[in-house]
């Protein structure tokens, strides 16, 4: 049975609280997972969440801050020690090559498993993955370092409608026949299905407002965005290479997003519904959560 869900590792941005631990995000995907911004305690909180080393296929690092990288040296040692057999794809940005290598081999330990290292181009928009069923994409940010987005797309397809099939006798292996082939005994694919809209999620943090965020955000069904300080606090936000969560909710309320998370929260603020109020007050009326550890937030059912 295919899964589709995000789950929360942590939340806080430069400095981890008592609830809330440095980033981490699992997206599962069907039977794959990724893994985006590992930041220091991932690993544990992995186990708290119960997540394995060989649910990753991917690891995705939008820049090389603390908060979003510091847990690679143990996720990465604990995929070797768990000895995951499929290979693990690290994409970051290609400016940090030398981070991610001074990470990767920090301490000493036994590499049994295979980790390919894939960075992110100097470029504005790149293409990481293109597959039969979805495209990984990243998309450059406006942060103080090097920073990217990404953003997981489906490829539309097509919804095969039951009551049709029947009414022109197509039953069994013939649907996919009808499906492989476009056509079978004169009925076409057309006549007995309907467009099937592919699910788009995109993870976006550390930036400012920038074409970038609106580009990932874009028709999402789940946006995962940084709201690091409050709207009070934009003048702060701007100069840090921030967003506020009236900034988030815009940007969702702009782009079509169906459901929004905001996360990546400064320890300087105590209470967590004024991030929900904000970005409601901006104009967001999609669902929403502000995300805490250790959440699980199944993506929205297909549009119809």
């Amino acid at each position: 049975m295919s899964v589709r869900e995000l789950v929360v590792l942590g939340t806080a941005s430069q400095v981890p609280t008592r609830h809330r631990n440095h980033n981490g995000y699992l997206l599962r995907w069907d039977g794959e997972g990724v893994l985006f911004d590992p930041g220091e305690g991932t690993q544990r909180q992995m186990l708290r969440a119960g997540v394995a080393a060989h649910d990753i296929h991917r690891v995705c690092v939008t820049h090389f801050h603390g908060d979003h990288s510091l847990g690679l040296a143990g996720v990465i040692q604990r995929i070797n020690l768990d000895r995951v057999p499929h290979p693990v794809i690290a994409h970051y940005p290609a400016s940090g090559e030398h981070f991610f290598e001074r990470l990767r081999h920090a301490t000493a330990y036994r590499e049994t498993a295979e980790l390919r290292q894939e960075p992110v181009p100097d470029q504005d928009r790149a293409v990481l993955f293109r597959g039969p069923a979805h495209t990984l994409t990243a998309q450059r940010l406006s942060h103080p370092v090097e920073a990217y987005g990404y953003r997981l797309t489906e490829q539309d397809g097509r919804r095969m409608l039951p009551e049709r099939l029947r009414a022109h006798g197509i039953t069994g292996p013939d649907v996919g026949r009808l499906q492989q082939e476009g056509s079978l005994r004169g009925v076409t694919l057309d006549e007995v299905s309907a467009p099937r809209p592919g699910q788009r999620f995109a993870f976006v943090m550390d930036t400012r407002l920038c074409d970038g965020v609106y580009a990932l955000a874009e028709d999402c069904d789940m946006l995962v965005i940084e709201a690091t300080f409050l709207d009070e606090d934009a003048g702060l936000a701007d100069e840090h290479g921030h967003l506020t969560a009236g900034q988030a909710g815009r940007v969702a309320a702009e782009s079509g997003v169906r459901h929004l998370v905001l996360t990546h929260f400064s320890q300087r603020y105590a209470d967590p519904a004024a991030f929900t109020a904000q970005a409601r007050a901006a104009g967001f009326r999609g669902a929403l959560t502000t995300a805490q550890d250790l959440d699980r937030i199944a993506l929205p059912r297909r549009r119809a």
